[in-house]
């Protein structure tokens, strides 16, 4: 899972560093808050469980810096709106 920070594709994939770590946390606070993750992963790492998100290109930062989900393709079977978890502007 680490070996994904080293390649520079999930930073370019994400625009920089920056929003790279902004993705990550915000994303990370929404699962350890009770959102469900889009990507099936054995696994209850958080960290691996973002990574495999924005690399799967199943999330992103919009141009305000709040995580979005990609919309699925036609015919995908996907769900239709992801469940984000509690934001943080409700505390």
């Amino acid at each position: 899972m680490l070996e994904a920070f080293k390649q520079e594709e999930i930073v370019d994939k994400v625009g920089g560093r920056f929003k790279l770590s902004t993705l990550i946390q915000k994303r990370m606070v929404a699962l350890n808050r009770g959102a469900r993750p889009l990507v099936e992963m054995q696994t209850k790492d958080t960290m691996a469980i973002v990574v495999q998100e924005i690399l799967t290109d199943k999330i992103y930062l919009d141009s305000s810096q709040k995580v979005q989900v990609r919309e699925q393709a036609e015919g995908d079977g996907g769900p239709a709106e992801a469940d984000l978890g509690p934001s943080l502007a409700d505390l």
